[in-house]
């Protein structure tokens, strides 16, 4: 899968002498017309894509569906292709590595319209997590108006908004 771009956290100045956590994780993308299917989080008021860590030696594509599911509550999932790799490097914040290597294998798939029952984490709910159909260039202009405004905004929401120039930019070009 190519690499769509790998960002640095700020405070990381060099990878040189530091030790390294890796954590994967899937992202996935559903397109319905001019809306995508995508997560608001009330604590951050952003958007998202669906998705999250893989468990260990978990599939790709079974970990992207998982997640999926349960954050969405999608049915219906099929046509799923690779979209491409993004990868970031951020402060680790316990004290057993100083620095998480995040990669976020992204799809893009089909699902039905109407979502099913979402089986949320304790975490998600207390953040307001909700699956919810929007335009995609709403949620552009809204995830640039927090990120401009907001002290809560970091690395997830400039991921989730450069990936959602990129598909953007890819309904476009067809």
């Amino acid at each position: 899968m190519d690499i769509l771009k790998t960002q640095y956290h700020p405070d990381i100045l060099t990878l040189e002498g530091q030790t390294i956590f890796t954590r994967l994780a899937t992202r996935c993308i559903t397109l319905h017309n001019d809306m995508i299917l995508l997560l608001y989080t009330e604590r951050y008021d952003d958007y998202s894509l669906p998705g999250g860590g893989l468990e260990p030696d978990e599939d790709k594509v079974q970990g992207m569906i998982r997640e999926l599911q349960e954050e969405t509550g999608a049915q219906g999932v099929k046509n799923i292709e690779p979209f491409g790799t993004y990868e970031e490097y951020r402060p680790w914040y316990k004290s057993d590595y100083d620095i998480q290597h995040m990669i976020s294998y992204c799809f893009t798939c089909d699902v039905d319209v109407e979502l099913g029952v979402s089986r949320l984490e304790s975490y998600e709910m207390k953040n307001g997590m909700k699956a919810v159909w929007i335009n995609i260039y709403e949620a552009i202009e809204h995830n640039e108006a927090t990120m401009a405004s907001s002290p809560k905004s970091g690395l997830s929401i400039e991921r989730e908004t450069f990936l959602l120039h990129l598909i953007a930019q890819g309904r476009e070009d067809r």
